[in-house]
């Protein structure tokens, strides 16, 4: 029996949903659960082919504990090994090579020491930084935002320098970025599940829970646009899920935010038609990745980037054996090289103990 385990925290009504239609589809072989963790000892399955990650962004444990079962064999959603590396400026310089449209962004460093850190600690960071050259990138009004958070937490709109240094000063050791504001006519989220997209209406500028109520209604064309370039962020990047928060200026979708591997899904704030299309599209996701695993393989899905990296860093076989070859010439090399001296010293040493030995008397 192949286990799809669903690991979350405060979060119940996708989790729980997600679970009943898995199972709703009596697909044989295959059975969902939340994930139960008793004991973690190395070198062992974790008992579940699939694991859907809900919560371990929060729980430095539960990251840990993913990474254990991936390396067992387990197909991880997301990959905890980019999850753990990947961050916003990340996004946005990779971004940048999938010809997609993105703000002016600049990374900042923190306002106060991180721990275990003093000024001599920052020995190599300018002071003060060159904040002319930076604000005249981005330009005013502007986004102050953490570089590796979610959920619209400790995201300043702020109006001028004056304004962005009060707001910074009390971030304290939280690395921030500013960004350009992009003055949008629409705006959307677009929610990735595997390679379907669902494009959602998202207004940003209202009440948490009431950012799904818009009017923004893309024709057939920007539809297209938008889902073919969230589809393509998703897939450079590697995520099985993810949100794609595109803002359209000028009918240019600008990618605003897709660093969101645990996104959003609760019906009372992304609606029912929403949450009955992200349960479904998960359920059949999830069935599609148990079918397919592996017992002991790699079963994990890793993006556009890494998997060029990964070809730019392997050796050629043509390379190694001149390597090789190479080694070996130069292992007789220094052999012979070695033996010469040797034999010239180990020659004259002999030659004046012979000497010596004639002028000793005998005994």
């Amino acid at each position: 029996m192949k286990k799809i385990g669903l690991l979350f925290g405060q979060e119940t009504n996708f989790p729980l949903a997600l679970i009943e239609r898995i199972n709703q589809q009596k697909v044989r072989g295959i059975t969902a659960e939340a994930v139960l963790i008793d004991k973690v000892l190395q070198g062992t399955d974790s008992g579940y082919s699939v694991i859907l990650d809900r919560i371990s962004h929060h729980v430095p444990f539960y990251r840990s504990w993913l990474k254990h079962a991936a390396l067992n064999g387990a197909a991880v959603l997301n990959n905890p090994f980019w999850t753990s590396t990947d961050e916003k400026f990340v996004n946005n310089e990779l971004a940048l090579r999938t010809g997609v449209a993105i703000p002016k962004t600049v990374l900042l460093p923190t306002a106060s020491h991180p721990p275990h850190t003093n000024s001599d600690s920052f020995r190599n960071l300018a002071y003060p930084f060159d904040w002319d050259a930076i604000f005249e990138y981005t330009g005013f009004p502007a986004y102050l935002k953490p570089v590796a958070d979610g959920g619209w937490r400790n995201v300043h709109r702020v109006q001028d320098r004056d304004e962005l240094f009060a707001r910074h000063a009390q971030t304290g050791p939280e690395v921030m970025l500013l960004q350009e504001e992009i003055h949008f006519e629409s705006y959307f989220r677009c929610f990735c599940i595997g390679n379907e997209v669902r494009v959602m209406g998202y207004d940003p500028r209202r009440l948490h829970h009431h950012r799904y109520q818009t009017e923004f209604h893309p024709d057939a064309s920007l539809l297209q646009t938008l889902a073919q370039q969230a589809l393509k962020l998703n897939q450079y990047l590697g995520y099985d899920f993810n949100t794609v928060e595109m803002a359209v200026r000028d009918g240019v979708p600008y990618a605003i935010d897709f660093y969101n591997p645990a996104p959003e899904a609760d019906a009372h704030l992304i609606g029912d038609e929403n949450f009955e299309w992200v349960v479904q599209t998960s359920a059949g996701y999830l069935i599609e990745k148990a079918q397919a695993h592996q017992r002991n393989g790699n079963n994990l899905t890793w993006g556009g980037y890494l998997q060029q990296a990964g070809q730019a860093v392997k050796p050629k076989a043509g390379n190694a054996k001149a390597t090789k070859t190479t080694a070996k010439a130069a292992t007789r090399t220094n052999a012979k090289a070695a033996a010469k001296p040797a034999e010239k010293t180990n020659g004259k040493a002999a030659a004046k103990a012979k000497k010596a030995a004639g002028t000793q008397s005998p005994e």
